[in-house]
């Protein structure tokens, strides 16, 4: 092997790991840590057991192995191994096993102590994928507990590598690689919004092509999946010149046509269409040309599916800086970008990590088969609460969780699947019937175009050259030959062969919590199990089914468009839940009749199977619900109960220690005060009729009313001995009575402390005078009030001097 960037920090790496056996090793792409560490630790005799590292994929992880093999003169599977998904190529004499992130958690939970391994090595911890992180997290507290004497090495092709270091307690070594310098080019202006991206990266393939023919070397073009690399690559056939071969590169292709695009070209000039893939974890060794698309796929969590799908976004910097590098890896190359200089600085700095994002139902899982909670691990990032929630919420409602979340022994029978726990759980109970199903729903949607029944699917999937002769619909034809080879492997690892459930029963065993029930009305709308609601087109063939099980939609929270189903009958529905459907007693308010509705459910979640009325409610139950009832009408305080109110918070402004009386107060406190006198209110127009004033006098103690009449009484009881209630709801207490009524008083009325607003009334109950001094009244401004109320109702008395007369509500007697 030529000598690689990464032999300048081997001897300090084997070094720090001889004394501490852990380390982080940060070394850029094309250094040589991935091919040259492994061999370099077994060379150095670091440890006893085997060298096991970790890949994030399967291309990766079988390049690595061989071109270590090479490295030695031998084949892949003697000194040098790999173990991936549904393929392995290890021996006895296997010393370092290059293995996808999956293997290694399933072997910490089969064997913790992992016996035989000596060395674990985190390759690409960079691209922070859920398992490398749960797998470290999970070496680190073996290391503690069981294995003081296994070494730990996480390698990162960015320098964001010092968190690592800082989590594992490990020296930081740093390679500064080497590479040449690299032209950039951008576009000069942002691609309009309504620009096809596809085609306007064809272009840029073609001019690069054609701008670096005297450059030479292979041109590496990064798209983010398989679609637009196929779709790429059928356009480019036939524009690109003479003597160039467009080899296409991705995860999921055939190992042996990988390998071609890898190798080499003899003769000829070669452009690579490759996924990220190319970007940090393979090395291909002629490229002197980078055409950066822009865009990555990132493991998201998808709620149209309830699992994790992989969605395209921005590539962040430091990925866009890896993808430039690798024009400069053996000579100065040129790297042509999808986009402008300016939006550059709109780029986030690093990818996030995927458990910050992702679905997390698989990780619980593994957290309960591990029997630890998060906080008790060494997670770089820990995982968020609320998706945890979530995620052993579902568990639960598989069967894999009992009632304190801890695993059952479906769950362990889960987790030794490689599938999304909700496929496991169908592959589980309906066995190797379900496999077709399974590989199906963890693909991407074989057709384009089609309705939504999941039947014809499985149709394509069973004779796709027919299907296509019968269909209309566009075929994905290498979607398919991936579900059939998945099928085969799914065959082979599930067992017995169910029950012979339908495909409808078996999805509903995968999405317990998406079974919709058709709601009333023309639409084809649904709520779903789960509680989401749910909408199919109105032409689709499953519009009028009265149930079915929405195995994908887009994801809307408030009402999702389904994009595949199954129709699924009601025994069937009885059949798989029957111990999950229960009766249900609901007495609640409802919004629409604004009324309270009292009804006995046999429900499925929240799917209602039987509806009936339910006639002996208790009347504690038709109030507790009236409740509901207030907040949604509101709380509106008139005449005598508003006077109290008022009166209440007139005293507790001066500090006085009563309930708060405050619209708002009494709201929250419903339940306190007006929840036992509710009993007959069981509709808006109850409501509307019921007077709160009796309820708001018994949320007052005997004490607490002695305070309130001393402070702040409800009434003023005037010389004739009559009571006039006393208003609160102005700045000051005021009241209103007739003129005549207080003739004789000469001490205008105080309330606690303050002077009364009076409004004296003409005998027609119409104001003549407010005064706030009723002896300044009587000596001042009466004479002229007396002089233009005499002439309006001479039958009254109006005494020249009001402090002497009695006072009155009646005429003057008649002569």
């Amino acid at each position: 092997m030529s000598r690689l960037p990464i032999e300048d920090v081997l001897p300090e790496l084997i070094a720090a790991l001889r004394a501490r056996g852990r380390a982080v090793l940060q070394a850029p792409p094309g250094a040589g840590k991935t091919t040259r560490v492994p061999l370099a630790m077994l060379e150095a005799g670091l440890c006893d057991g085997r060298i096991v590292m970790l890949e994030p994929r399967r291309l990766a992880a079988r390049a690595a192995a061989e071109r270590m093999a090479e490295t030695l003169g031998e084949r892949a599977g003697e000194t040098v191994g790999y173990r991936v998904r549904g393929e392995a190529n290890v021996s006895k004499a296997t010393r370092i096993e290059v293995v996808t992130e999956g293997i290694l958690t399933r072997m910490l939970q089969s064997e913790p102590d992992l016996p035989g391994v000596g060395a674990v090595i985190f390759d690409e911890f960079h691209e922070r994928s859920l398992n490398a992180d749960l797998g470290l997290a999970l070496c680190l507290e073996v290391a503690g507990a069981l294995r003081e004497d296994l070494i730990l090495l996480a390698m990162s092709a960015t320098l964001d590598a010092g968190p690592a270091g800082e989590l594992m307690d490990a020296p930081l070594v740093t390679s500064e690689g080497r590479s040449y310098p690299v032209e950039m080019r951008w576009l000069e202006r942002p691609l309009g919004a309504q620009a096809r991206r596809l085609d306007a990266l064809v272009d840029l393939v073609e001019r690069a092509v054609r701008e670096t023919r005297g450059v030479g070397g292979g041109v590496l073009v990064f798209l983010p999946g398989e679609g637009e690399i196929r779709r790429a690559e059928a356009v480019l056939a036939g524009r690109l010149p003479e003597g160039c071969v467009v080899r296409p590169l991705f995860g999921a292709m055939p190992f042996a046509a990988q390998r071609a695009a890898i190798a080499p070209m003899e003769r000829g000039r070669k452009v690579v269409l490759a996924t990220s893939i190319a970007e940090t974890s393979l090395t291909i060794p002629d490229i002197r040309v980078v055409v950066d698309m822009g865009q990555a796929r990132r493991a998201r969590f998808d709620p149209g599916s309830g699992m994790s799908r992989l969605v395209t976004e921005r590539v962040t910097r430091a990925e866009a800086t890896q993808r430039a590098g690798r024009a400069g890896r053996v000579a100065e190359g040129v790297c042509y970008r999808l986009w402008s200089k300016g939006e550059d600085g709109a780029l986030a700095a690093f990818p996030p990590a995927e458990i910050e994002a992702a679905d997390l139902t698989g990780l619980a899982l593994e957290l309960a088969l591990w029997g630890a909670e998060p906080e008790e691990l060494a997670f770089l990032t820990p995982p968020p609460e609320g998706a945890l929630a979530e995620a052993r919420a579902l568990l639960a409602m598989l069967g894999a969780l009992d009632g304190k979340g801890r695993i059952t022994d479906h769950g362990r029978a889960l987790a030794a699947l490689p599938l999304h726990p909700r496929l496991r759980h169908m592959l589980v109970t309906a066995g190797a019937e379900a496999a077709p199903l399974a590989a199906l729903m963890a693909e991407r949607d074989p057709l384009r175009g089609a309705p939504v029944d999941l039947a014809l699917r499985l149709e394509a999937l069973r004779d796709p050259k027919r299907f296509q002769r019968n269909r209309p619909y566009q075929v994905n034809m290498g979607v398919l030959d991936r579900i059939k080879g998945e099928v085969r492997r799914l065959r082979a690892q599930a067992k017995g062969t169910g029950a012979g459930l339908s495909p409808a029963a078996m999805a509903a065993l995968a999405y317990p919590d998406r079974i919709g029930q058709r709601r009333k009305g023309d639409a084809a709308r649904y709520v779903l199990s789960g509680g989401k609601g749910a909408v199919l087109e109105a032409g689709d063939g499953l519009a009028s089914a009265p149930y079915l099980v929405a195995i994908d939609t887009d994801g809307n929270p408030r009402e999702a468009k389904i994009r595949l189903a199954a129709q699924i009958s009601e025994r069937e529905i009885r059949d798989l839940f029957g111990d999950q459907i229960a009766w249900v007693d609901l007495c609640e308010w409802s919004k629409r009749e604004r009324r309270v509705v009292a009804r006995r459910q046999e429900r499925f979640g929240a799917i209602t199977l039987d509806d009936r009325i339910w006639k002996d409610v208790p009347p504690e139950a038709v109030a507790r619900a009236m409740l509901d009832g207030v907040r949604d009408l509101a709380l509106r305080l008139e005449g005598a109960s508003a006077r109290l109110a008022a009166r209440v918070e007139l005293v507790r402004a001066e500090g006085g220690d009563l309930p708060d009386f405050s619209v708002a107060g009494l709201m929250d406190t419903l339940e306190g005060w007006l929840l036992p006198m509710l009993t007959g209110v069981k509709s808006a127009e109850d409501w509307k009729r019921f007077d709160p004033l009796p309820a708001l006098r018994t949320a007052l103690s005997w004490e607490q009313m002695q305070e309130l009449d001393r402070r702040a009484p409800g009434a003023f009881v005037t010389p004739l001995g009559r009571k006039v209630p006393i208003g609160y709801g102005s700045e000051v207490p005021e009241i209103s009575v007739r003129l005549q009524e207080m003739f004789g008083v000469t001490r205008h009325p105080v309330v606690g402390g303050v002077p009364l607003k009076i409004t004296l009334l003409s005998p027609a109950q119409r104001p003549i005078q407010i005064t706030r001094d009723l002896p300044g009244f009587w000596a001042g401004s009466y004479a002229d009030v007396r002089k233009d109320m005499r002439a309006q109702y001479p039958k009254h008395p109006w005494p020249e001097d009001p402090t002497e007369a009695d006072p009155t509500l009646r005429a003057k007697p008649r002569r």
